[in-house]
């Protein structure tokens, strides 16, 4: 069917740089922090404009809060050569950004600008920031098992196809490793990665070392480190979940890693407390709260028949407090979390994981009953162990004290062998599970103990 000439047109303006708007402009009135008002521009929340600084510099904002006939807003970058006074120009178009194929082994900003120096971006399409909301009775359930490569999460923590999980630890504990990992083994069609907030050399060094040519060919990474406006940071997170959402439309199972959730709140908290709004929970005001759910809900299964995002959010836990406002938040909102540990990182155990404190809540719907079964007494062994683990260390356990914690030290050294992994190596989902069977073979029954003689 041949396109109309009006529709050819339409998809051209996509890809036309957005058009100034002269006879809509404004003037800078103010500017407190990186909040800047300006008055005499009719412009509403979510659109872009232009600030015309000395020379032919110039800043682009967007508005982020209004109050009567002054308009807020927040610079996209480094904000130089403005003056009071300043013009503010609107931009006549939406705010869109590129998606397509053409995006594979790309590296891109929160604009959807190249950083990687592979040349301009030919994106079959540009779209919306904001994806369609999908009605949560009109999404397909969880109910396949993923295949993430990771032993410990196949076999005790298995991840559903669709499922969104949170990754949560202190600095320095191997979140970004075992995100690279899991980006090089998991059975994805296409991997998107979000790098928010994260220093400028770790981003390199994720993108060469970590995720490597090999990740990288079927990955998208939008990156925006530390030192970008909050806004960009915002807009950088959205752009990853849009990019998620345009191949999950088009039937593709999609694995979304962004590091980290927490830097996508501090951003939102930065730009809300610049506007004035007061910070409700530790410094933290009500629409971080509010904008978290917003986010985290557009990933997941699509319709029945469709495609899938299953997400992984890590999640910085300050002082590894795990009851962190962020962490507690996101926590509620998820469909379970893996909590990485610092003592075991310590002792060089990687993935540094506490099978103990994670849990997987889709798990029951997307595994087997005997390896559902297997995976809890892994968990009520490997538990024993670890109650009973100072009296051991000290020789103040006595064998034969207790059959359930003799069976646990039998066990204990080929349990953590089980759960150590090199940073290279990959153990498919079935094998997981044939291992985990290998570690806690099927106990013999006990003979039941002779009924007690009643007092006479």
């Amino acid at each position: 069917m041949t396109s109309t000439l009006a529709d050819r047109l339409n998809r051209l303006q996509d890809y036309l740089p957005p058009q100034i708007e002269p006879e809509l402009s404004g003037r800078l009135t103010r500017m407190v922090g990186l909040t800047l008002e300006c008055v005499g521009c009719p412009m509403v929340v979510g659109d872009r404009c232009v600030i015309q600084g000395q020379g032919i510099g110039s800043v682009e904002a967007e508005v982020v809060g209004f109050e009567d006939d002054r308009v807020y807003l927040m610079p996209l970058t480094a904000i130089e050569g403005l003056r009071p006074g300043a013009r503010v120009v609107p931009l006549s178009s939406a705010s869109r950004v590129p998606v397509g194929p053409e995006l594979l082994g790309r590296v891109i900003n929160g604009s959807g600008v190249p950083l990687d120096g592979g040349g301009p971006l030919r994106a079959e399409a540009q779209v919306g920031l904001a994806g369609e909301i999908i009605n949560p009775l009109h999404r397909a359930p969880v109910r396949q098992s993923l295949d993430v490569g990771i032993r410990a999460i196949n076999s005790l923590l298995t991840v559903g196809q669709g499922q969104r999980l949170g990754l949560f630890a202190g600095s320095g504990v191997g979140k970004s490793m075992l995100l690279g990992m899991m980006t090089r083994f998991t059975d994805a069609d296409i991997t998107v990665v979000g790098l928010i907030g994260e220093r400028g050399r770790e981003v390199k060094e994720f993108i060469e070392d970590i995720l490597g040519d090999e990740g990288l060919a079927r990955s998208v990474v939008v990156a925006s480190p530390a030192d970008d406006s909050p806004l960009m940071r915002l807009r950088a997170a959205m752009l990853t979940t849009r990019i998620a959402e345009y191949f999950r439309d088009r039937g593709k199972r999609v694995l979304l890693l962004m590091d980290s959730l927490t830097r996508y709140a501090q951003a939102q908290r930065e730009i809300a407390l610049a506007v004035g709004e007061p910070p409700a929970t530790k410094g933290y005001p009500p629409s971080v709260f509010a904008k978290l759910p917003q986010l985290v809900e557009r990933t997941g299964n699509g319709k029945p028949g469709g495609g899938s995002i299953t997400a992984f959010y890590t999640v910085l836990t300050e002082g590894d407090d795990q009851q962190d406002p962020i962490a507690d938040a996101a926590r509620a909102i998820l469909d379970g979390h893996i909590v990485l540990s610092r003592s075991l990182a310590e002792e060089g155990h990687y993935p540094a994981i506490d099978v103990e404190a994670s849990v997987s809540r889709v798990m029951p719907q997307v595994t087997a009953n005997e390896h559902f079964r297997k995976a809890q007494e892994f968990k009520q062994v490997f538990a024993r162990y670890q109650q009973a683990r100072d009296l051991i260390s000290v020789g103040a356990y006595v064998r034969g004290s207790d059959p359930e914690t003799d069976y646990a030290i039998e066990r204990i050294d080929d349990m953590r062998a089980f759960l150590r992994q090199g940073l290279k190596e990959s153990a498919a989902y079935q094998a997981s599970v044939d291992r985990l069977q290998d570690v806690l073979p099927d106990r013999k029954a006990r003979a039941p103990e002779p009924p007690q003689q009643g007092n006479a």
